[in-house]
């Protein structure tokens, strides 16, 4: 019997649905909170509820905190510890920490050339507002955040430096990218072992700014052209995520990519193209245990 963990929330909808897929292929599964587990330096490993998590074949990261913060970067560095101990860890912490941290993410996407939103970082007040000036309207991102939670568009107006002043003082990093205008559609493009899997599209026709779920967006089936699918394919390869789904926007002048995400893509998958991406993880994680890892 293969004993494989599972990384994730309790009572999660994704956490729940993979440590079952788990267990209906294993026979066993365990689902951990990262709240809930030590990192035992002297002795070598680290603890779930005491459990050695050194003595699993295996672990798949599916959610490492309810919510983005820096504190999901210390989660992962123990998770490092393991996966260079020996435990195969799907994905890599190393490349899970590189896509969590916005800035990370944005600037490895750059340095390989992919499309972007026009983007400025800085911790200068003046400087971010000179780049909203220049972009006419612009989205404040939080570098830890996800489904649009804190993000705050903002514009040329009278009340610019009040709303840079207040957004500063929670965000000593002000990670400024000029809005895009969506026209009521994103799309999630997803991959498996670095192989394109499918593509769910994000739509909210009413009045917000994002296609987010929490902002009332709901999952449709898509299909992206080939270009698209080659752009996602090549933003997705720079981080080495064994289960990913990669943000892209259609414009006039072409796809862009927003980000690189470690952890979404069930729920989307699923309503979207009738897709069981938890069932397929779980597959593909024991043919790499079997292969050994």
């Amino acid at each position: 019997m293969w004993h494989i963990g599972v990384v994730g929330t309790p009572g999660g909808r994704s956490s729940e649905w993979l440590a079952d897929e788990v267990r209906d292929q294993t026979g066993h599964s365990l689902l951990v909170d990262m709240t809930s587990v030590t990192l035992d330096l002297s002795r070598g490993t680290a603890f779930f509820r005491g459990r050695d998590l050194l003595e699993l074949d295996g672990l798949i990261v599916k959610k490492i905190g309810s919510r983005y913060s820096p504190d999901l970067l210390d989660r992962l560095e123990m998770l490092r510890f393991l996966h260079r101990r020996g435990l195969p860890i799907f994905s890599p912490p190393e490349s899970m920490m590189r896509v969590v941290d916005r800035l990370s993410c944005t600037v490895a996407l750059q340095l390989a050339g992919i499309p972007m939103p026009p983007t400025v970082v800085t911790e200068d007040i003046e400087e971010a507002k000179q780049a909203v000036r220049r972009f006419g309207q612009a989205v404040l991102k939080p570098l830890y955040t996800s489904k649009a939670r804190g993000m705050r568009v903002i514009g040329d107006t009278p009340d610019l430096d009040r709303e840079m002043r207040a957004y500063s003082a929670e965000n000593a990093v002000i990670y400024i990218q000029k809005k895009i205008d969506l026209n009521g559609r994103d799309l999630g493009l997803v991959f498996l072992g670095g192989e394109y899997l499918t593509t769910y599209a994000r739509c909210n026709p009413g009045p917000s700014w994002n296609t987010s779920t929490a902002s009332g967006g709901r999952y449709q089936a898509y299909a992206p052209s080939r270009g698209c699918i080659d752009l996602a394919s090549k933003a997705q390869g720079q981080f080495d995520l064994d289960f990913t789904c990669v943000d892209v926007a259609e414009t006039e002048d072409g796809p862009v990519v927003f980000e690189v995400s470690a952890f979404g893509g069930f729920r989307g998958v699923w309503e979207a193209q009738g897709l069981n991406a938890a069932r397929m993880f779980t597959s593909y994680v024991m043919q790499r245990i079997r292969a050994g890892g």
